[in-house]
């Protein structure tokens, strides 16, 4: 199965030479790109794209802005966003609001694409020491109570969201605890429904805002 990807940038030779990393790969595909959020909002709704790469800073509408609509609706894409800095506090507001991860817009080409892949199949957090040091560094300075879904997992479950919460992918989770990728998948699966997260990225962000992850 290829995996659709929409580019929205406002820098048309950044967004060439993304394209042309991406469009090298036989499971990947760009299938439209946007210089600004508006038209990059429009452009996903009628490609209906896999991932999404977004700039945070464009004009007409802002990454954050265009990435809000978009959570909004029924079944959206996943989106990634693109930024300049490691520490970005607008990167961090963007992954509160339901984003995937981000991607430094200076990463090179084979981290790029696994990146796209590894948000595609839920496998794993993109760079998870650096989004872990993104909430590090922006957390709130009161944590939320603890809601009462999460006295609903198991102990086995919250031993593997105590795993997931730290970045680890479910190949290290099952070397880890001695279990096959599948039944880690499992467990993964059933936190987020449990705790009504979207993806792992969400788990982690959830673990900082209750103070589950030090």
């Amino acid at each position: 199965m290829t995996v659709r990807v929409v580019l929205v940038d406002d820098q048309a030779l950044f967004r060439a030479g993304i394209r042309l990393v991406i469009d090298s790969q036989p499971d990947l595909e760009v299938v439209g790109e946007a210089g600004d959020g508006r038209a990059g909002v429009e452009l996903i709704r009628r490609e209906k794209p896999d991932v999404v790469l977004m700039d945070i800073r464009m004009p007409v509408m802002d990454g954050l802005a265009a990435t809000a609509e978009l959570l909004a609706d029924p079944d959206p894409p996943r989106v990634v966003m693109l930024t300049t800095f490691d520490l970005d506090e607008a990167a961090a507001r963007a992954i509160r609001q339901g984003a995937s991860g981000f991607l430094l817009k200076d990463a090179e080409p084979e981290f790029l694409l696994a990146a796209i892949r590894t948000v595609h199949s839920g496998s794993a957090v993109i760079a998870a020491s650096a989004t872990r040091e993104l909430f590090a560094h922006f957390a709130e300075p009161d944590h939320a109570p603890v809601p009462p879904s999460f006295t609903t997992l198991t102990e086995r479950e919250r031993e593997i969201f105590a795993l997931a919460a730290r970045g680890l992918s479910n190949a290290e989770i099952a070397q880890r605890e001695y279990l096959s990728e599948a039944t880690v998948k499992t467990h993964i699966s059933r936190i987020l429904t449990k705790l009504e997260l979207r993806d792992r990225v969400q788990l982690v962000v959830f673990a900082y805002e209750h103070a589950l992850i030090s």
